[in-house]
């Protein structure tokens, strides 16, 4: 067979398509919160859509992000054509940097998310390496195998899409995070008919966000938060201190609209709400005359009614503007008397706790707080079980996998579909990592992909293993006793120490009698190896370990980290 017949070949199988399926594997956003990415494979040709961070979990103890494995689309390079992105929050394009480091293909993506994805790689030291590539809602991108369109939707920032994937043997749509909101901040409500003109000639997959799958009803609209800042600014005679998510570029409008109907002046604090609030603005959906502008230093110039300070911190995260404030750290904001704090966002499952202690420091210091346990002051950007229903009936979708959730989200999620008549064998509630495989009457899990979560702290990628992890968490929890001991080999006999340095398991100076009694088996255990003529550190170290361990533990009923050190003189 020459070449044209090969290429011939190739192709009539590209156009029947029907004994090649279409592969859906997640490597990300199943059973947890962030970390988002699927990629969908088609005979030679891989797309990805979106490329999330998750934030560390209590245990992940150092630990700055996470981002997936990518180790398939390694392997699968020459196949991979892209990374469609439906919306720039951290969870869907948060791990960019990382992962162009390691496979550099071209960035799809709205202007509102590629100007914030512009702002990590310039961090990164690496956008003029990249492509990115701006589509407009209602573009369609043309691969090989796949065309990729872009559908609006509405979220908590702006430009978000779905995605529809128009294969040889169907249509996959990728709803994104999504709400159904009938009155838009920027009145650009989601793009429904363009989901029943889908609808209508048939849908092969609908993979759809199931974050507020447990909610009944409906979602409320952004405007809805207006109406409450709108009451809040009326009433408030002192400084209003606002916190809320960066990225939410909606909420920024309307608390920017509020401080201008009251003449208030904006100074913005946090790296992120500085970055995202200037992007914003040059992109044009933020629109604040440059005159009701000001810097952190220049707020001692103005009468505290006269002020509005947005800041970052809304989920007590340590190093976040909103915490420093209230813990009296920041250098330009300090609680005064009379100052209303609006915490317009709900705390992210495990931030409770750090929300509530920044909620109790603002109030002990004076402070009047406002947040959604007392005010409607935060609406969700997710759809609730209402609007789930809708785009089902809109779609009608042969297969259904939902995403974007833990595992009793993607359940209900699932429950619901089948209620709106998707069949029971034809919804995966898919893991991260399954190899998912459609034809147009049938699907099949069929086997599994490298997956799991990458570890980023500090400049390091993958670096942190689980033993790094094990000894950090045995640190914090119980602290380490380092043992340093000189020993003559020659002569088999301790000239110096044992010296014991203990941290984070018992205070020296009130412990003398513990310590003694370390040194005093530290000494026999060396002593009796000498004895023995063994003089392999290895085997030393080990002894040493093993009986100061069980000293401890039968005294303190403690399990520091035990550290022995010899050196050979």
């Amino acid at each position: 067979m020459n070449k044209s017949e090969l290429e011939e070949v190739k192709s009539n199988k590209k156009v029947r398509g029907k004994k090649v399926p279409l592969k859906i594997i997640p490597l990300g956003g199943l059973g947890e919160i962030g970390k988002n990415m699927t990629a969908f494979e088609y005979n030679d040709e891989i797309i990805v859509i979106d490329c999330g961070l998750a934030f560390p979990d209590e245990d992940l103890y150092g630990i700055d992000s996470v981002i997936p494995d990518v180790t398939f689309l390694i392997k699968n390079k020459e196949k991979v054509k892209g990374i469609f992105i439906t919306h720039g929050h951290e969870d869907h394009i948060g791990a960019l940097p990382y992962i162009l480091k390691q496979i550099n293909i071209p960035v799809y993506g709205t202007k509102m998310s590629l100007g914030l994805i512009e702002i990590k790689l310039k961090d990164h030291k690496m956008l003029n390496d990249c492509t990115l590539v701006m589509v407009e809602p209602g573009e369609l991108i043309k691969l090989d195998n796949f065309k990729v369109e872009f559908i609006r939707n509405n979220h908590s920032i702006p430009d978000s899409c779905s995605i529809a994937l128009h294969t040889p043997i169907g249509v996959a749509v990728h709803s994104g995070d999504f709400k159904v909101d009938f009155t838009p901040i920027d009145e650009k409500m989601m793009n429904l008919q363009r989901y029943a003109e889908l609808g209508k000639r048939g849908v092969l997959l609908l993979m759809a966000d199931s974050t507020n799958a447990l909610h009944k009803g409906y979602t409320m609209s952004e405007k809805s938060v207006g109406e409450t800042l709108e009451h809040l600014f009326s009433k408030a005679s002192g400084r209003i201190i606002v916190s809320t998510f960066a990225s939410n570029v909606h909420r920024l409008q309307q608390i920017s609209d509020c401080s201008i109907k009251y003449g208030r002046k904006i100074a913005f604090s946090g790296r992120g709400m500085e970055n995202v609030s200037e992007a914003a603005r040059a992109l044009g959906y933020l629109f604040i005359p440059e005159d009701m502008i000001i810097s952190l230093d220049e707020i001692k110039n103005y009468p505290n009614d006269k002020l509005t300070i947005v800041t970052t911190g809304s989920q007590g995260e340590s190093m976040a503007a909103l915490t420093r404030i209230a813990a009296s750290t920041h250098r330009h904001v300090h609680i005064q008397e009379g100052d209303m704090v609006i915490i317009s966002a709900a705390p992210i499952p495990g931030n409770e706790k750090a929300v509530s202690n920044v909620i109790n420091d603002l109030i002990e210091k004076g402070a009047n707080v406002i947040y959604k346990a007392i005010q409607d002051i935060h609406v969700s950007g997710h759809a609730c079980e209402q609007e789930l229903r809708l785009i089902q009936a809109l779609l009608k979708p042969k297969f259904f996998v939902p995403v974007h959730g833990e595992y009793r989200h993607l359940f209900t999620h699932a429950k619901i579909a089948q209620s709106m008549g998707v069949d029971k064998a034809n919804t995966f509630i898919l893991e991260n990592g399954d190899v998912l495989e459609l034809n147009k009457t049938n699907g099949e899990v069929t086997g599994k992909v490298p997956f799991g979560r990458v570890l980023v702290d500090g400049m390091g990628v993958g670096d942190i293993g689980n033993m790094v992890l094990r000894d950090r968490k045995n640190l914090a929890e119980n602290g380490i006793i380092t043992v340093v001991v000189a020993i003559d080999m020659k002569n088999k006999i301790i000239i110096s120490g044992p010296d014991i340095v203990s941290r984070g398991f018992v205070y020296v100076r009130n412990s003398e009698e513990l310590i003694d009694q370390v040194r005093d088996i530290v000494t026999n255990v060396v002593e009796s190896c000498l004895d023995r003529n063994i003089t392999q550190w290895a085997e030393i170290k080990n002894s040493i370990r093993r009986e100061v361990d069980n000293f401890v533990y039968d005294r303190m009923k403690r399990k520091p980290m035990i550290l022995p050190v010899i050196v050979e003189i």
